[in-house]
Parts: C-alpha cells; structure tokens; sequence
C-alpha cells in the first residue's frame, strides 16, 4: 500500500468513526413528545422554553401543536407523552377518566378580543358577553377557530353566556389554528378571540386593534399532565415527569416569566399558586 493510498484509508476510516459516534450520541439523546396547543408554539414561548430544559436535563422535545382538544385527544391515543394544554375543564375530565396522571397548572394569560380599528358593532371595553351581543345582533363578521382548541371552548363559553344560539351571518368557523384564524380576521376585517400571547407574536395585524380585555371571564390557565402508562405502558413516563417537575420549578417558572415580546410579558407563572 503506498503511502497516499494509506492516508486515504485512514482518513475514511475516522470519517465512518466520527459518522458512527455521531448516530450513537443522536440514538441516546432521551427524547419524548408533547401534544400541546398551536399558542404556545405560535406566542414563541417553546423556542424560548425549551433549550433552558434541553441545557438543564439533556432530554429533546418534540412538540405535536395542536388545538386543546386535538392534545387531549393524542392523550387519549397514546400519541404523545406529556400534553400543556389550557381548557382546565377539560384537562380535569381527561385525569378523572384515568388517560392523565394529574395536573398541574403551569402558566396563565388572558384572551382579548381583536376587530376592526372602526369597530363597527361598538364592541370596544371589558365586557365580552356585551361585545359578542352586539356583534351578532349587527351581523358582524368573526372568525372562530372551530378546532376544538381551548381558545375555542372558551369562546363557546361566551357566547353561551351570551345567550346566543345564532351568532349573526357574519360567523365564520376556520378549523384552523390561531395565527391562521388571526391572519382570516386581519384581512376581511373581522372579529375574533385569541390568547394574548400569540397576539403579541403575531406580526400580520393591519389594521386589528384589541377591542376587549380586563374581563375577568378571559381569564387563560394553562396545565400539564403526563399522560398516564396505565393506559398506555409505551408512554416515557419518567422523562415527561422530569417535564412537569422543571416546568412547575423555580427554575422553569423564571424561564417562563423571562419570555417577552417588546418588553411586555406574554405568560405569567402560577404554578404554586
């Protein structure tokens, strides 16, 4: 063998080594997978969130972002390990009928509801019963998500305490994710409810103002379960509880209180509270 022919060898045997070595590390990365809602991913809270676990513990997330109801319904399947989710009626249902370990609320913020600079039904103040009242009887336009998602039930709980089974002409339901359903509203000029954290994030706004906020009913928790290997042994139960127990530590509620936008906070820790 001559020399040259030698150094080659060598040179693509430390390639294949280092390759190798590589796929091993990537192979034992512990990783697990979190269902959770489109406006903790759309907000950029998990781009902020989740490297601080990553560097704290070593384990990889890989978010599922789906609307509330999708999440707990990956739960109940199996699909997912952990779910942060914010529909607290809900989340406690799932737990009672034994797919959850239990739940721990995390985080809070507030929905507004969002409309035309010119608010064309007067909906501008506090009170969103009122405001919904006043865009159906003006037959307004508003896009709902329709997707089952928290932000979705919530919005039902409104307009049932509304008092309204017809929700005007203009009501349109998108399926869709909130920054979709927000992008629909900004270019028809519609109404529309959304978490004000993915508001905050969301940069295609027009001519969209908030229009209603301060209501104590837009209150907006978030919780965290591990989904429970009862029902599903597959599920990396050890990992997602190291999830939660970071989550809900000083350490993971300062990383949450630490994410803002412009200076101005998006989510508000309460897990000890």
């Amino acid at each position: 063998m001559t020399r040259r022919t030698h150094l080659f060898a060598l040179a693509g045997f430390w390639v294949v080594a280092v390759s190798l070595c590589s796929s091993v590390a990537q192979a034992q990365t512990p990783s697990l997978v979190m269902a959770s809602t489109t406006s903790t991913e759309q907000s950029g809270l998990f781009a902020h969130l989740l490297p601080a676990f990553k560097q704290a513990t070593g384990i990889d997330i890989q978010v599922v972002a789906l609307g509330t109801g999708q999440a707990l319904d990956a739960g109940r399947r199996g699909d997912a390990d952990v779910l942060f989710v914010h529909d607290t009626a809900a989340e406690e249902k799932f737990v009672a009928e034994g797919f959850g370990v239990k739940r721990y609320p995390v985080m809070y913020n507030d929905f507004v509801l969002v409309g035309p600079a010119n608010d064309p039904s007067k909906t501008r103040g506090k009170d969103i019963v009122a405001a919904l009242q006043k865009i159906a009887s003006t037959q307004a336009s508003f896009v709902s998500r329709g997707d089952k998602s928290g932000t979705h039930a919530a919005e039902l709980r409104y307009w049932k305490l509304a008092g309204l089974d017809n929700k005007g002409a203009g009501y349109k339901e998108c399926g869709c994710g909130m920054g979709p359903a927000l992008n629909i509203a900004s270019s028809t000029g519609a109404y529309a409810l959304t978490d004000r954290g993915t508001w905050l994030n969301f940069k295609n706004r027009q001519d969209l103002q908030v229009l209603v906020e301060g209501d104590n009913r837009l209150f907006n928790q978030y919780g965290v379960m591990v989904v429970n290997p009862a029902k599903h042994p597959h599920v990396k139960v050890e990992l997602a509880q190291k999830f939660v127990d970071w989550v809900i530590s000083p350490a993971g509620q300062a990383s949450i209180k630490a994410y803002r936008i412009g200076g101005e906070p998006l989510f508000f820790p309460n897990a000890n509270k």
